[in-house]
């Protein structure tokens, strides 16, 4: 009876694990913020961050997170000289403004991977800010390659230039808009045929109608 009851749940339970593996995935996304805006009396400047979102397979574990580096102390000095970096995560409406460039699916193996980058990046050896050499987007482009992208030469200080360049490089992970369904429309009402009237034949009379 067991063994019957087995085999009655095997088509059940596969279907279950098949569906448990589809759902359980980690997206990444990276993006481009065009900056040249003022918000709380500050200006925000054009930079490149990337989002993770999605379920951590082997544990259940839900992921959203959002990872840039940026200056510790922003300011004109950075024009002239190194400063201390750290890896911020961009508020929601922030990365919501944000263009997104490239979108891959990775493992959990990945996705550790890439965490632990990030992670080195505010540590004493990698959390050093230089403008012209060592920003947000020398940060996304490490990144990216622990997903297995390509990147085009560095430095860069244009996020979206940049970020364009690799999704042409990347053309399987460049980002896709969903398309637009088109909205379904009743078709034309038609009259029906115009019914001729009957005509009446009395004995012995002409027609009538």
């Amino acid at each position: 009876m067991i063994r019957r009851l087995l085999r009655s749940l095997a088509p059940a339970l596969a279907l279950a694990l098949i569906a448990g593996h589809a759902w359980a995935e980690v997206t990444v996304t990276f993006y481009a913020h065009p900056g040249a805006r003022v918000r709380g009396g500050y200006l925000l400047f054009p930079h490149a961050y990337v989002h993770a979102e999605g379920t951590v397979e082997a544990t259940g574990e839900p992921v959203d997170w959002s990872a840039g580096f940026t200056a510790k102390s922003p300011g004109p000095h950075l024009l002239f000289t190194r400063g201390g970096g750290v890896v911020a995560s961009p508020d929601a409406r922030y990365v919501d403004e944000g263009r997104p460039f490239l979108e891959v699916t990775v493992d959990d193996a990945t996705w550790y991977a890439l965490k632990a980058r990030a992670d080195w990046w505010n540590s004493p050896e990698g959390s050093v800010y230089d403008l012209r050499r060592r920003n947000c987007i020398t940060f996304i482009a490490d990144l990216a390659r622990v997903v297995g992208l390509r990147t085009p030469p560095e430095p860069s200080m244009k996020p979206g230039t940049f970020l364009e360049a690799t999704a042409a490089l990347n053309p399987a992970a460049a980002w896709r808009e969903e398309p637009a369904v088109a909205p379904v429309t009743a078709p034309p009402m038609t009259a029906p045929p115009a019914i001729a009237p009957s005509v009446i034949v009395a004995p012995g009379s002409e027609p009538v109608s």
